[in-house]
């Protein structure tokens, strides 16, 4: 096998999606910040395909995270939050827009490169803020509006560069911003994640890079199933392993995946 093959197991790639998901699971996450290292690092391939591949399969973990999740936060909860969900999307389609037509410019070893920062950003994020919970408003009015638009956008480029729903940033931005409980917080970030995954995704199908997908059915569809089924252990394990000793693990397997990313040639 060449060294710039993909390598195409079922049997790996759907143990992969699975241990991947339930790492995501175990933090309310799909899993997609980790998955894509391990798409570049492991399965070997292009920067800028592994960002598409990664998408393809959160958008599937996130299409079905939402209808289960119904189960604790009714969709009527969602819903009630509309203006909030507006406010999210009226940044973060454009930003996902933005960035999915930035990445598709890059040169790989540039992507790489921004790729590994992100990873870090995200390690900290989830050591530091993850596990924020409700208080007074930052902001109230007009100013609340235009931070809620200015942090969409940054959310939904970061998104289409990393293929990832987001949650990490949304899920401390809609507690911070527009005082969340932290459950519903969960729903509505999923709820503003797909529209801008999808609007990423169409940006991105512009790219000859899309064709990856053509090429990998098969292999996106077996790390879906992995990544859901995966992502559903880990939500059937929240609770046992502490936040305090799960958070600074994940984070630091974060680190060292950014690492190996900013050294993938």
């Amino acid at each position: 096998m060449s060294t710039n093959e993909p390598r195409q197991n079922q049997f790996a790639t759907f143990s992969i999606g699975a241990l991947i998901g339930s790492l995501g699971g175990l933090i309310g996450l799909g899993g997609a910040e980790f998955r894509l290292p391990v798409l570049i690092s492991f399965f070997r391939f292009r920067g800028l395909e592994a960002v598409i591949l990664n998408k393809a399969t959160s958008l599937v973990v996130v299409a079905t995270a939402l209808p289960f999740r119904a189960m604790s936060i009714p969709f009527g909860d969602v819903f009630a939050s509309w203006p909030i969900i507006l406010n999210l999307l009226a940044g973060s389609l454009a930003g996902a827009w933005f960035g999915a037509g930035w990445a598709t410019k890059l040169k790989s070893e540039t992507l790489y490169r921004i790729i590994a920062v992100l990873l870090v950003l995200i390690a900290f994020v989830l050591l530091l803020i993850h596990d924020t919970t409700t208080a007074s408003p930052l902001f109230t009015g007009g100013t609340l509006i235009l931070c809620g638009i200015v942090a969409g956008f940054l959310i939904g480029v970061v998104s289409s560069i990393l293929g990832v729903a987001g949650g990490e940033f949304l899920i401390p931005c809609l507690v911070l911003l527009f005082r969340a409980d932290i459950k519903l917080a969960g729903s509505l970030s999923l709820a503003v994640s797909l529209p801008t995954m999808l609007v990423g995704f169409t940006r991105y199908s512009r790219d000859d890079g899309f064709s990856v997908l053509g090429r990998n059915k098969g292999f996106v569809f077996v790390m879906a199933v992995g990544s859901v089924v995966g992502t559903f252990i880990g939500g059937y394990l929240l609770g046992i392993v502490p936040n305090y000793y799960l958070l600074p693990i994940l984070a630091i397997i974060l680190i060292i995946s950014s690492v190996k990313v900013w050294r993938h040639e």
